[in-house]
């Protein structure tokens, strides 16, 4: 028995975890993004409530408005992203790797639920070999002290 026979149904079972992992984070990121929407007028008045004295609160208000729909759409986009790449990874497609990727670096500033998925995501599916021991790259006179400088 080969130590790779070993890893090969660990990884998958870890890659299975992580594929119903990225849809509960995408099922949370889409209800966080309906959420945000439901409460962008209570999100509006109470910081207008903090820019009474502001010198220009008109374009830091502007500057509100465009930071609060960022995150709406990146909630929106991990969120139907996170979906599709655990749905790709359970069914077992090709391209449901780079997807998964793809989210989970797209998830590393949702703190602190993203930043843990997109990690585990980064170290289950970059590719691994722990199996095999890594080999010295020695060049040919590497033994050779004679063509070193320092021995003359």
């Amino acid at each position: 028995m080969k130590a790779d026979d070993t890893i090969a149904p660990q990884r998958n079972r870890y890659i299975r975890i992580l594929g119903i992992c990225w849809i509960l984070y995408g099922v949370v990121r889409l209800f966080e993004a309906v959420w945000l929407v439901s409460f962008s007028n209570t999100a509006t008045v109470m910081f207008g409530a903090l820019l009474s004295r502001v010198h220009d609160p008109f374009s830091m208000m502007r500057d509100f408005h465009f930071v609060y729909a960022f995150i709406e759409a990146l909630s929106v986009v991990s969120g139907v992203l996170g979906i599709f790449a655990g749905w790709t990874i359970l069914a077992d497609r090709g391209f449901g790797r780079t997807l998964a990727l793809l989210a989970g670096f797209l998830s590393l500033s949702d703190i602190p639920l993203g930043m843990t998925l997109g990690i585990y995501t980064l170290v289950v599916l970059f590719p691994w070999n722990a199996a095999q021991p890594r080999k010295a790259v020695l060049r040919p006179h590497a033994s050779d002290l004679t063509s070193h400088p320092s021995a003359s």
